[in-house]
């Protein structure tokens, strides 16, 4: 270019960043960056996020500028008019999340797993763990170790120093008295009455 860049007029400076010259977008960004981040700052009211909204502009420029038509308006007010629109659209789209999001507690807290579920819950859960406490030592062990600990068949048959198959048997009769002892409070179905095929299952 014959004129220093900062004799350049916009439009001249917008066709070199068409032919790659960064110290054109460079220029453009000195002299409307400031502008571009104050409308996104005002637009969103935070300024990591205006930032890169600054960012996101001039890289499309540096990337698409034949979109920059200078018989339609300066280069700043095309600059500002891709910066309000972007921080628009931010703002929409974070209000849907939001709308989205209150919709979908709303529909959890109507239908869906409410505060009557959670206490019989827990109430089922305070019940077996009083099922568990009444079994023998040694089947409240196995099944301490196999379901509550995580073990396997073999690490708890180790760790209770006992043979494989014996602490299996251990684990399928405490299994079976706690369906007897929780079929008397009425959550036998839903507490122990899948255990062994949903957690014991060879």
């Amino acid at each position: 270019m014959i004129k220093s860049l900062t004799e350049t007029s916009d439009a001249s400076l917008v066709v070199a960043i068409g032919r790659w010259h960064e110290d054109a977008l460079a220029e453009v960004f000195r002299r409307h960056g400031g502008a571009v981040f104050a409308l996104a700052k005002r637009v969103l009211g935070d300024p990591g996020r205006a930032e890169e909204i600054v960012q996101e502009v001039f890289v499309r420029l540096w990337n698409d500028p034949e979109r920059f038509d200078p018989e339609r308006g300066s280069l700043r007010s095309f600059l500002l008019a891709q910066t309000h629109g972007r921080a628009v659209d931010l703002l929409r789209s974070d209000t849907a999340r939001r709308e989205r999001e209150v919709r979908d507690h709303r529909a959890t807290a109507e239908s869906g797993y409410d505060l009557e579920h959670e206490v019989w819950d827990l109430a089922v859960a305070e019940r077996v763990r009083v099922a568990v406490q009444e079994l023998p030592v040694e089947e409240r062990r196995a099944i301490e170790l196999a379901y509550f600990g995580g073990r396997t068949y073999r690490e708890a048959a180790l760790e209770l120093g006992a043979p494989e198959g014996t602490v299996k048997s251990r684990i399928r009769s405490g299994l079976k008295r706690m369906r007897s002892l929780l079929a008397d409070t009425g959550v036998a179905a839903s507490a122990a009455g899948d255990l062994p095929e949903r957690t014991w299952a060879e």
